[in-house]
């Protein structure tokens, strides 16, 4: 298997495979392939908790199919290619070196390779699409290859350093860096900051990626120059609904403590 990512902007990854050799991917991936490929598509491919994993990764926005890529009879290529601007990053998978990625960042995998749910958390209406936050987990042995919208920061954590990031941002980190969501300290800034009302706590050791485009924040900004729903005509409705979001954090606050 040979491997090669071309463009900068909007990267594709094409993968030559000798007889025999495949990759999966999820459903819809597919870019362009040789004849020689044959697609076979699976609910349970690639592991990650069987037929139970796969329910909760499309309830939590991944895709419930999975689709094996194999060359047959003779060589061939396929390729994958970004849906928006950003970089596609290779990964050694090993046990002990596992990894942490964002729902939409997982793009394909040597056939050993598990891909699974490693965190799940709902973060209240008309956040992240209303679908709540979710990690995919990988694991297995091979090599995977993530997608990371916008441009690529790393961020190498010693043991106990802490790294506080907009959840959005986080593209892929190390199984070993702890997370959670945690939700921004004081009333004043959870009102009036504007930053957002939560934020991802990620504690070393380990790399964190972060991604500088996310896309739901991407979809927001496109969203106010569409007509009818997604556009200007939505704004009063989804102020309706952003205000009772805010209304509900702001009572779960001051119930709590007010830093």
């Amino acid at each position: 298997m040979q491997t090669r990512i071309q463009g900068t902007v909007m990267p594709v990854l094409e993968v030559q495979l000798d007889r025999d050799e495949s990759v999966f991917a999820e459903s819809g991936e597919l870019s362009w392939m040789t004849a020689s490929i044959q697609m076979t598509t699976h609910t349970q491919f690639g592991g990650g908790g069987g037929l139970m994993g796969m329910f909760k990764r499309a309830v939590g926005g991944g895709s419930f199919f999975m689709t094996e890529y194999r060359a047959m009879q003779a060589p061939g290529e396929v390729a994958f290619a970004t849906k928006v601007p950003g970089h596609i990053v290779p990964v050694p998978v090993s046990p002990g070196n596992e990894y942490m990625v964002h729902r939409h960042g997982f793009l394909c995998a040597t056939p050993q390779v598990t891909i699974g749910v490693g965190f799940q958390q709902s973060l209240g209406a008309g956040i992240f699409g209303g679908d709540g936050f979710m990690l995919q987990k990988v694991g297995g042995t091979g090599t995977a290859w993530l997608e990371l919208s916008g441009e690529l920061i790393r961020k190498d954590l010693a043991p106990g350093e802490t790294l506080r990031v907009h959840p959005g941002h986080v593209g892929a980190f190390h199984a070993s860096v702890s997370f959670q969501i945690t939700t921004v300290p004081g009333i004043k800034n959870a009102i009036f900051g504007g930053d957002g009302i939560f934020l991802a706590a990620l504690t070393g050791p380990g790399t964190v990626w972060l991604q500088t485009l996310p896309l739901a924040r991407l979809a927001h900004k496109i969203a106010e120059y569409l007509p009818g729903e997604g556009g200007s005509g939505s704004r009063a409705a989804s102020a309706t609904v952003g205000g009772g979001l805010l209304g509900g954090i702001v009572g779960s606050i001051l119930s709590g403590n007010d830093n």
